[in-house]
Parts: C-alpha cells; sequence; structure tokens
C-alpha cells in the first residue's frame, strides 16, 4: 500500500524535459556522466575535423585552380593527417595511464631533438623556420612539443605533488630547465604565436598544480620581456602590431601592405551575415585573403556560413571545453587535472586567440584555428591531445576515482 502510494506521487511529479535531462547528464559526476562528457568530447572533436577538412577544400581550390594545379591536393594531405590524428586519438585513449606517464621524458627528450634539428635543416616561411620536409610531407616540430610538454610536465608536477609549495621544486625541473629549453629552441625558430601558447600552457598547468604565486609575477615578467624582444626585433610583427593598433584607434592602415591580411579577413567575416553566401561561395578567398586556409580560415567561413556558422564553432569548441573540464573536475589525480588542464590551455585558448586574431581584437601572431585550419601537425597533435583526455575519462569510467589520497586535492583549481 505504502509503495502505491509513492508510486502514484512519483507519477504525479513533473516530467524533466530533454535539454534538463541531458544537462543532468553531464553535470552527474557518476560514470554515466564522465561517459556523456567523453562522448561529447569525441562528437566535438570529429565534427571540427571533418568540418575543417571541408573548409581547407573550400578556400584552397580556387587559388589552386587559378594556377592550373590539382585544387584536391591541401584537402587531401588534410584528410590523410586528420585520418591518422582519429586514429592515434583512439590509440591514446585505450593506452595504460601508467604506459603515457613512462613516455613522458622520452616524448619531451625527441621533441627538443626535432626542434634542434629544425635550426639547421628546417625550411623558412614567411620569416618563420618551423618545418622539416620529409619528401612530399613536411612536419612542424612545434606543434608535437605542445603534446610532449603538457605529458611531461604534468607527470613531474604529479610525482612533486607534496613539495610544489616549494617555488623551487615548482620551478625545477617543469620551467628551468625543460619548459625554458622548449620555448627557447621555439623563439630562435622566431615563432612568436606558438611560444604565446606554450608560455599559456605552462602558466595554466603551474596554477592548476597550486604553485606559489610569486612565480607567475617573475614569468609574467620574463614573458613579456622575452614577446616585446621578438616583436622590436622583427619588421613584419611590429608591423602588423602597429596595424593592430591602428585599427583599434581609428589611425592610417596600410591597406596593401601588412595589414592586408587582417583587413580583408574583417571584409569576409562582415560581408557574410547572418546566414553567408553559401559554402564555397566565398569572393574573397579569390586571393583577397592572404593564405585564406591558414590562420585566416575563420574568416571564409564567416563569409561563406555568416555568423551562425562561425557561432556554431565557437559552440563545439565550448562544449569541447566542459567536457574536458567535466572529467578533470571528476578526477584526484594531480597528474589528471594538470595534464587536462594543458590540453585546455592549448585547443581551446588557441582556438580563442585566433578568433581574437581574426577578428581584430589581437593583433595578427600567427596562430592556427585548432582542427580546422590547414595544418596537418597541428591537427594530428591536436587529436592526440584529445585522447589523453579521452583516456582519464576511460580510465575512470572503468576503475573509478583514479588516485591515492595523498594525490587528493578538493576540485579542480589551485591547491591549498
Amino acid at each position: 500500500m505504502a509503495r502505491t502510494k509513492i508510486e502514484a506521487a512519483g507519477a504525479g511529479a513533473p516530467r524533466k524535459g530533454w535539454i534538463l535531462r541531458q544537462w543532468e547528464r553531464i553535470e552527474s559526476t557518476d560514470a554515466q556522466g564522465i561517459r556523456t562528457a567523453q562522448y561529447l568530447l569525441i562528437l566535438s572533436a570529429v565534427i571540427l575535423t571533418c568540418f575543417g577538412m571541408v573548409m581547407v577544400l573550400s578556400s584552397s581550390a580556387v587559388e589552386f585552380v587559378s594556377k592550373n594545379q590539382d585544387p584536391f591536393v591541401l584537402f587531401l594531405k588534410q584528410s590523410v593527417f586528420g585520418l591518422i590524428g582519429l586514429v592515434g586519438m583512439f590509440v591514446i585513449m585505450a593506452m595504460p595511464t601508467r604506459w603515457l606517464r613512462k613516455l613522458a621524458w622520452s616524448a619531451l627528450m625527441v621533441s627538443g631533438a626535432l626542434l634542434i634539428l629544425v635550426l639547421f635543416i628546417g625550411k623558412e616561411v614567411l620569416g618563420n623556420k618551423n618545418w622539416i620536409e620529409i619528401g612530399p610531407i613536411s612536419i612542424q616540430p612545434s606543434e608535437f612539443a605542445k603534446f610532449a610538454l603538457i605529458l611531461w610536465a604534468a607527470t613531474v608536477l604529479g610525482q612533486k605533488r607534496r613539495l610544489i609549495g616549494d617555488w623551487k621544486h615548482a620551478l625545477i625541473p617543469v620551467v628551468f630547465p625543460g619548459g625554458a629549453a622548449i620555448l627557447g629552441l621555439v623563439v630562435l625558430e622566431h615563432d612568436l604565436g606558438t611560444v604565446i601558447i606554450l608560455a599559456l600552457i605552462l602558466a595554466v598547468m603551474l596554477w592548476v598544480s597550486g604553485a606559489p604565486r610569486i612565480i607567475f609575477g617573475v614569468v609574467l615578467v620574463a614573458g613579456v620581456a622575452g614577446i616585446l624582444f621578438m616583436a622590436i626585433t622583427s619588421g613584419n610583427r611590429m608591423g602588423r602590431i602597429t596595424e593592430w593598433w591602428a585599427s583599434l584607434t581609428g589611425g592610417e592602415i596600410d591597406a596593401q601592405g601588412t595589414g592586408l591580411q587582417a583587413l580583408q579577413g574583417r571584409y569576409a567575416l562582415a560581408s557574410g551575415g547572418w546566414f553567408g553566401v553559401g559554402l564555397g561561395q566565398s569572393r574573397l578567398k579569390w586571393s583577397y585573403v592572404p593564405e585564406a586556409q591558414n590562420d585566416f580560415i575563420l574568416s571564409i567561413i564567416g563569409e561563406e556560413l555568416g555568423l551562425i556558422g562561425s557561432l556554431a564553432i565557437v559552440a563545439l569548441f565550448l562544449v569541447m571545453a566542459v567536457s574536458m573540464y567535466r572529467i578533470a573536475h571528476r578526477s584526484r589525480s594531480i597528474f589528471v587535472r594538470v595534464a587536462t588542464a594543458g590540453v585546455i590551455a592549448w585547443i581551446i585558448g588557441q582556438a580563442f586567440v585566433n578568433m581574437g586574431m581574426v577578428t581584430g581584437l589581437l593583433p595578427v601572431i600567427g596562430v592556427p584555428l585548432p582542427f580546422i585550419s590547414y595544418g596537418g601537425s597541428a591537427l594530428l597533435t591536436a587529436l592526440c591531445g584529445v585522447g589523453l583526455v579521452l583516456n582519464f575519462a576511460r580510465d575512470q569510467i572503468r576503475h573509478g576515482l583514479p588516485a591515492s589520497e595523498d594525490e587528493a586535492a578538493p576540485s579542480i583549481g589551485r591547491t591549498p
């Protein structure tokens, strides 16, 4: 009789809507909630990758047609790297987490060796010496350095979790000599954009690990000094910063020189309106926006798919960010939290730096849009970064909270 009354009371309760039920699944901290976050992360990564391949074809084909070349050449290269990256994502996801920790030091040393190799045999493009050519394929070691640095720094910070409150242990070896060596090698390649992203990754990982605040003041001063040095010593970079400042203050812009790419990119965004001119129908990709398939591919998306299409890209990155955060938030492992924070800073941070650059909120510093801009190395390593977070989610689903009590922390963020 009592059970009948309870069932009747439950039957009379208002039924929750589908959206509310799905949100509760995401908010849940049990295995079901982590599984939902895992699926959302996989789905957003696959959609962004496939969409990026389509937009690389759309933004680059016309240039190759005008030169009587194969219009599918960049699309095919991007597709190959995308497929390899997706395989790599699921392989890393399936690996035992302890294997990843064991590979951390090897990954950093291999990454450093490749960066050194670039200085001797690297190919220089637009002032940046970033690429190593192997036959018809070019690889960019600085992209692999992002993944290696995250894996290595998270492993070291996880091992030193009891000592991280001491500034000496927080600095050594993550900042000096490890992080400084990687950043220094990229500085020698004259790649300011990658230097900024690597510095952002290190800063976020140190913050989440609970490093003393004094470190951030020192690192901030050193970072700003380094960025200013790289900007002042390069006429091209200084010109782009000057043009950006002129666009903000209403000054005169060199529309046929240094300011051409940024100005034409904003024209493309503005001309798309709400719904765009149609996929493949961009007019400004016909040599008006230089290298449209690279850093300024968002401007072509805005022109062809409008504000709605651009916001859909933003939404996918936000879904990815929330999914990663939920996976990190549930874990008690410092290694998991710090590594996931590094991946968020890398992928989501870089995405919004690129968006700020294209919309004119930030100066043009040569940062591609993850998963979407042309670049096989960037696509491959970004998918591997997602695979790393998926590995943590899989481990949580199978084994519950993967940490001993001495590694516990109350929430994602700074530890007491």
